[in-house]
């Protein structure tokens, strides 16, 4: 693609918002960190990003928490440390990451109400090169939170599904379990990290390999709810699994606790109130990913949350409740390590359809030096496959003859 086209494009961008797909550009524009930076300058927090080349992008602010919103189609992030970047007393936290395929997103952490004060990407005729500048003026709670939010700009927006969500039969054995597998993480959020170790990556390769597994076993139907390093947000997990028609819905973890030696498999199902203060935290630092990838949750219904807890109380919670008895059953008959209180109920958002059985299954806790060196391992990791899958054949035999006995 020749520089004029990628200026060409550039200028579009900063117009208006928008411009063609990322996919048009020749290759990812890179970030030069050691010329990028996040500074103050009197009362103001300045954003100066150096690009290989000019991309399209937008920037807004969200509030509950305060933060400065960066998307782009797309950037290469490279091996950077996000906070590399931060210099400012006003910034409290960088991240950086995938958004979903073709995206990517910069969320920076403001430490009060800095508004947008002007928004420029300036490419270098000769070079192709792009510094992109934005410049935020400290103002008042309310005017930020007036002027926050998401804005609506064509070519920007979600995809429409493909189709509506529909409440569906349950599963009576007559034809492939249809398993939904929901990689925790992903893209900008990546989970728990230690010892070089992110629960983002582990995830997405044991949905992979359990996947197979499945998939061999004959009888089953696998759909992942993300195939790559993308974030994906807790209602959008939920929405593929009514897409697709899926029979039951399986997330996969693997945190990491500050607090006691938590070890082994623990199996979550969904509660008003959660069974003890370590599964409350749990679920609030998992349903946090969507703040903090930038995600604007205003406008969310509590109301209808509380119907569809217990709408799913009502119709699914003895479902799902077999359903991570026999998980954890299986996985015991391979003589694999699980919690001493491995059934536990928490209020994980994922875990909220209504007519989908659903179990979020930590698989282990990377804070355990046992239980990082097992998810490491692929021996451990074929017999965990190995015990899950002959834990859903039970589970849908024992459910389909179930089926006439439970009020649909």
């Amino acid at each position: 693609m020749s520089r004029m086209i990628r200026k060409f494009l550039a200028v579009l961008a900063c117009a208006t918002g928008w411009a063609v797909a990322a996919q048009e550009f020749s290759g990812l524009a890179r970030l030069d960190v050691e010329a990028s930076g996040i500074t103050d300058k009197g009362r103001s927090v300045v954003v100066d990003l150096k690009l290989s080349q000019g991309v399209p992008y937008r920037a807004f602010t969200l509030d509950a928490p305060r933060r400065l919103v960066l998307d782009f189609r797309e950037v290469d992030w490279g091996d950077m440390a996000p906070r590399e970047l931060d210099q400012s007393e006003r910034v409290s936290n960088v991240r950086v990451g995938g958004f979903r395929p073709g995206w990517s997103r910069m969320v920076v952490d403001l430490e009060g109400p800095y508004l947008m004060q002007t928004t420029a990407l300036n490419v270098d005729a000769e070079s192709g090169a792009a510094a992109l500048e934005v410049v935020l003026r400290q103002g008042e709670a309310e005017e930020f939170a007036a002027r926050s939010g998401t804005p609506a700009m064509s070519g920007w927006d979600l995809p429409e599904d493909g189709k509506p969500a529909v409440i569906k039969p349950r599963q009576r054995g007559e034809g492939p379990l249809r398993v939904v597998l929901d990689p925790g993480h992903g893209g900008i959020d990546p989970g728990a990290e230690k010892a070089g170790a992110v629960e983002k990556n582990l995830m997405l390769s044991f949905a992979r390999e359990l996947k197979e597994t499945l998939i061999r076993a004959g009888g089953f139907e696998v759909i992942l709810t993300r195939e790559d390093d993308s974030f994906v947000s807790l209602e959008r997990r939920v929405a593929i699994a009514h897409q697709v028609n899926g029979d039951i819905l399986i997330s996969l973890h693997a945190d990491a606790v500050t607090e006691g030696q938590a070890t082994g498999v623990t199996a979550y199902v969904l509660s008003e109130s959660a069974s003890d203060k370590a599964s409350a935290a749990l679920a609030e630092r998992h349903d946090r990913s969507d703040i903090l990838a930038g995600i604007d949750l205003h406008g969310t219904d509590d109301v209808v949350a509380d119907v569809l807890i217990d709408l799913a109380r009502q119709e699914t919670q003895p479902r799902a409740t077999l359903l991570s008895e026999a998980l954890i059953l299986g996985i015991g008959e391979y003589d694999l390590p699980v919690n001493s209180r491995p059934i536990r109920s928490a209020g994980f958002s994922v875990l909220k359809s209504p007519d989908i059985p659903s179990v979020l299954l930590e698989l282990g806790f990377l804070s355990s030096p046992r239980d990082l060196e097992n998810l490491k391992d692929a021996a451990w990791r074929n017999d965990l496959a190995q015990g899950i899958t002959d834990a859903l054949k039970a589970w849908s035999i024992a459910d389909a003859a179930a089926a006439d006995l439970v009020r649909q």
